[in-house]
């Protein structure tokens, strides 16, 4: 019985690595002989159709199949159980990739960008989601922290290796949350994977900087860095900071418009001392789109790894409702996407979206919407840059695209 057991579970993984790394559609494994003709008359969804993983991308269990190589995962991140206000992010991914389902292969060309970040030189795959714990914020810190380090030291495919770029020798993932305070794990894998602090580019309404003890509570002690309570989705940052996981000189928050705690600007103050630079929402009515865009291009450069994370509370609530911690007056949708395209000669090794909670998002499905837009604008420009590494777009090139889109 442990004979057949053991010769049934190497037979499965002999089959499903066979069909994994036939890549090539022309290739057909010889026990499917009529493979292609199901494929052309089934292997393609309607948006309404299917399985629902983001954009109708292949689905891998990439945690549990180490031997399916991707350039780009799509990770989602269920997790919500360090939030200040109202929870429900953990169902984020789920509404994110339902957000997503208009988006297709064979309808993925992005004109502003003149390719189709889905049939272009990245495999992308849905690598599902971390199976965190909703139980022990410690134990699941340490789930995501090994998950996004276990997926960040892949081996990309072999085509993406011949750039001479060392930031093109991981794969990239692409986090779908759950609340903001997974980017503390994301940031602890990239540091151990690029072997350095990562500079952050980070659009919210909220500072996230916030000393732990900012929230008061009479049951803690302050002084006590390493308390559980200390991790959560507005102090991941502060964390990250002490842990010498962020560069303190070219990092950027964009779209603030957070109230401080206290009578005065210690927070900005801390926020400063941690190396970073401020843009409010307000400064979008004083020097526009473009003005943002150069902000952070003079701060950042296009050299140094970005992890750009994204809250989704940047956007006004009147627009994106369906997130943890609303704030009144944000950016439309319209703007956050230009600022992103605008951004797109950033070197970034890896990105999140997160704060959506469907739980508020209505009918409408607004905010998942717009989540799953910013997801494939960010994937465009991931994609882009691959080119440029490769020399197959200029850099030059990409500044002119930028100029005629704004």
């Amino acid at each position: 019985m442990l004979f057949l057991s053991i010769y049934f579970y190497f037979s499965r993984v002999f089959l499903t690595s066979a069909h994994s790394a036939s890549s090539d559609p022309e290739e057909e494994p010889i026990f499917h002989p009529r493979l292609k003709e199901l494929e052309q008359k089934w292997g393609v969804d309607w948006g309404f159709s299917g399985i629902s993983t983001f954009a109708h991308l292949p689905h891998v269990h990439c945690l549990t199949q180490p031997w399916v190589p991707f350039d780009i995962g799509i990770l989602g991140v269920p997790f919500d159980t360090a939030v200040s206000y109202r929870p429900g992010a953990r169902f984020g991914p789920r509404a994110i990739r339902a957000g997503s389902s208009r988006q297709t292969s064979f309808r993925g060309f992005n004109a502003r960008a003149n390719l189709n970040p889905y049939t272009s030189w990245a495999n992308i795959v849905d690598c599902g989601d971390v199976p965190v714990t909703p139980f022990d914020n410690t134990l699941a810190l340490r789930q995501m922290s090994e998950a996004f380090l276990e997926l960040g030291q892949r081996s990309p495919p072999s085509e993406s290796l011949r750039s001479s770029s060392p930031y093109q020798q991981k794969p990239k993932l692409l986090t779908l949350g759950g609340d903001h305070s997974i980017a503390l794990p994301i940031l602890r894998a990239l540091k151990k994977i690029y072997g350095q602090p990562i500079t952050v580019v980070h659009f919210d309404a909220h500072l996230d900087t916030w000393h732990p003890a900012k929230y008061p509570s009479a049951w803690i002690d302050a002084a006590d860095e390493s308390t559980p309570s200390f991790f959560n989705h507005g102090s991941m940052f502060w964390i990250a900071a002490k842990e010498g996981l962020i560069v303190n000189s070219s990092s950027v928050h964009a779209g603030l418009r957070t109230r401080l705690a206290g009578d005065g600007f210690e927070d900005y103050e801390d926020d400063a001392q941690q190396g970073w630079e401020r843009i409010s929402t307000d400064d979008i009515d004083d020097i526009g789109v473009k003005g943002i865009i150069s902000k952070i291009m003079d701060r950042v450069g296009t050299k140094v790894p970005v992890y750009l994370s994204i809250d989704i509370d940047v956007i006004d609530p009147g627009l994106a409702p369906g997130t943890g911690t609303p704030e009144p007056g944000g950016w439309t949708t319209r703007e956050l996407i230009r600022i992103l395209r605008g951004i797109e000669e950033l070197n970034v090794v890896g990105a999140d979206i997160v704060e959506v909670s469907p739980a508020y998002d209505g009918s409408t499905e607004a905010t998942a919407l717009a989540a799953a837009q910013v997801g494939f604008e960010v994937l465009t420009s991931i994609v882009r840059r691959g080119l440029i590494e490769q020399g197959k777009v200029h850099l030059a090139a990409s500044k002119e695209n930028i100029r005629d889109e704004l």
